[in-house]
């Protein structure tokens, strides 16, 4: 699988070339609103072209998922592509987005590359090669209880569905962890998990595309991630509990209460 992470490490720095050289010029950009708080720029489909490119020029056969021009079939190779993780903070400058993609071969995720243009700062991980952040090996924390602990999430802010069981599960969360984080790139928040950075994420409603990627890399940094169910079926359901073997536990245990029969 090397090879092929080395084609996605190329391109999520070719597409972040393009994120980087068009944040001087935002406010000339054309915006598109394909649904309610989801926005796409002509730059969130330039990166795309760009990765799509690439991908197709090593691999002419493989299937590909991305997030803004959809399926392009194959074979049992396909490529999960999020181009600009976090469109709505590079849209108003604010410095916390990325390029994320996962390969997943016969519905097993193989390789993950999560990069970050402003802090040049690249995530990488092959399955059961380990996980590395710029060449440097990276694990979870060995934090073990909630008190003191770090955890990101997302809001479901496409739909008000799940939002009363999403503040149930923020408030049970909160009155526990020292902080809860929400910086609006997924992608970015799972691979923070992975590195340390935060000890554990969880969120409802999330696409494939924003995550494929940073599981992978939690997976191989010594993490656990599942849906609410305490199955693997999160590329799927959108919903998503991650971190530390232990912080996993604590944070299945706050959530399930508050988990409804839609969210299983």
């Amino acid at each position: 699988m090397q090879p092929m992470l080395n084609t996605a490490v190329r391109a999520v720095r070719s597409a972040g070339d393009i994120i980087l050289r068009s944040s001087d010029n935002i406010g000339k950009l054309k915006i598109d609103q394909k649904g309610k708080n989801d926005f796409a720029s002509e730059i969130d489909r330039a990166a795309e072209r760009e990765i799509i490119h690439i991908i197709k020029t090593a691999y002419p056969d493989h299937a590909i998922l991305a997030e803004e021009s959809g399926q392009h079939e194959g074979n049992d190779f396909i490529w999960i592509i999020d181009p600009l993780d976090g469109t709505t903070n590079f849209l108003h400058g604010f410095p916390q987005y990325a390029v994320s993609i996962a390969l997943q071969v016969k519905g097993r995720l193989e390789v993950a590359a999560v990069y970050d243009p402003l802090r040049d700062e690249l995530f990488t991980a092959r399955r059961g090669g380990g996980a590395m952040l710029n060449s440097r090996r990276i694990r979870v924390t060995s934090q073990n209880s909630m008190k003191g602990a770090l955890i990101g999430t997302g809001f479901p802010f496409k739909t008000d569905l799940h939002l009363d069981a999403y503040v149930g599960m923020f408030k049970a969360i909160s009155m526990q962890a020292a902080g809860i984080r929400r910086a609006g790139a997924a992608a970015l928040d799972l691979a923070y998990v992975a590195a340390g950075r935060m000890d554990g994420f969880w969120e409802i409603g999330i696409m494939p595309w924003d995550m494929a990627a940073g599981i992978l890399l939690i997976k191989e940094a010594g993490g656990v991630v599942t849906d609410f169910s305490f199955n693997d079926n999160y590329l799927s359901s959108g919903n998503v509990i991650a971190g530390s073997p232990k912080m996993h536990q604590l944070l299945y245990q706050l959530i399930e209460p508050h988990v409804t029969d839609r969210l299983k």
